[in-house]
């Protein structure tokens, strides 16, 4: 009477135990060690800027060959390079990139239209009867965009606009998705020059409640003669693919809208070899650049922006940029420093 049970209870534990070893040998997943492997090498901020949901699906997605080494922004060169030698393959090159807010009219410089007094969250204060500012594209300086980010590169400065430190931005992208009057935008990290302006009003309109507001007078379109400035909707859109440096339009916008982070310019120098053609006197926008037919020109420092557009027209290759920041038109790399 005991024995049959047993013998049933065990028969059947038997059957489901055969069952499971088999399922558990067709229905196992592997997952290729290498994975936690690159995992490992990348710094784990799940910021999103790969394009996957966190670091374990871009992991994924570079073992399996659908993502590329350099697709880590804040891991960077190093965390590329390691990926690589790793998974034996190149590393690839992604252009470095960081944000910027376009805009920097603060308390200072935008008027209010009335006091804002709700939730600290620039979404909320938009809701709110769109927040207290005159501008209706200016920043709200409640820092929605500093609380996402994840590398402490973002914060509202003593004038209550959002600033963003070169230094500590990674170009994740975080804060571009959360800001609701999209300001922020991630720019190629080589070039130093932006427009810190986002309002669609033109003339006198804008004058009246920002006093750096963009008036779209369109004086920066026609200082950037290779066309990388061109208005849309009443702003001026930077063109970053190109070489451009964009050192005349700024210099040229009469409402200062333009912010350069380099901390010092490079001066033109024009050397013996200069047989006085002329042809940089041309295309100077500031008319720095002097001199008679046929003998060498000189170069008034005090009037000379740094642009670098008398470069490229020497035919003698007379001229070069002394100090500061430069740009190289051929591979838009630095200049060095001479």
């Amino acid at each position: 009477m005991v024995v049959v049970p047993i013998l049933v209870v065990g028969g059947v534990g038997l059957f489901f135990g055969i069952g499971l070893g088999i399922a558990s040998r067709k229905l196992t997943v592997h997952v290729d060690p290498r994975i936690d492997q690159v995992l490992g090498l990348l710094p784990g901020a799940n910021c999103g800027a790969c394009g996957y949901p966190g670091c374990s699906a871009f992991a994924k997605a570079v073992v399996e060959g659908q993502a590329e080494p350099s697709g880590c922004v804040p891991g960077g060169a190093k965390a590329a390079h390691d990926i690589a030698d790793l998974l034996g393959i190149e590393a690839g090159q992604a252009e470095p990139l960081m944000a910027v807010v376009h805009c920097k009219g603060g308390n200072a410089e935008a008027k209010e239209r009335a006091e804002y007094e709700g939730i600290a969250d620039c979404q909320a204060a938009v809701l709110a009867g769109n927040a207290g500012k005159m501008c209706p594209d200016g920043c709200l300086g409640l820092g929605t965009c500093v609380r996402v980010c994840p590398f402490d590169a973002l914060s509202i400065n003593t004038n209550g606009v959002a600033v963003v430190d070169p230094e500590k931005c990674t170009g994740c992208g975080k804060c571009v998705s959360v800001c609701p009057r999209n300001l922020i935008e991630l720019i190629p990290r080589l070039h130093k020059i932006f427009l810190a302006c986002n309002n669609h009003d033109r003339g006198a309109k804008v004058k009246k409640y920002c006093t750096v507001g963009c008036t779209a007078c369109t004086l920066c379109v026609k200082a950037t003669p290779s066309g990388a400035v061109t208005m849309e909707n009443n702003i001026p859109h930077l063109d970053y693919s190109g070489n451009e440096t964009f050192v005349p339009a700024a210099h040229k916008c009469p409402q200062h809208c333009f912010v350069d982070l380099a901390k010092a310019r490079p001066k033109v120098n024009i050397d013996t070899k200069c047989d006085g053609c002329g042809k940089c006197v041309e295309v100077c926008p500031v008319d720095a650049i002097s001199g008679e037919q046929g003998q060498r020109h000189v170069v008034n420092k005090d009037k000379c922006i740094g642009c670098g557009i008398c470069l490229d027209v020497c035919p003698v290759h007379a001229i070069s940029l002394w100090g500061g920041l430069g740009y190289s038109p051929d591979d838009k790399t630095r200049r060095q420093r001479r």
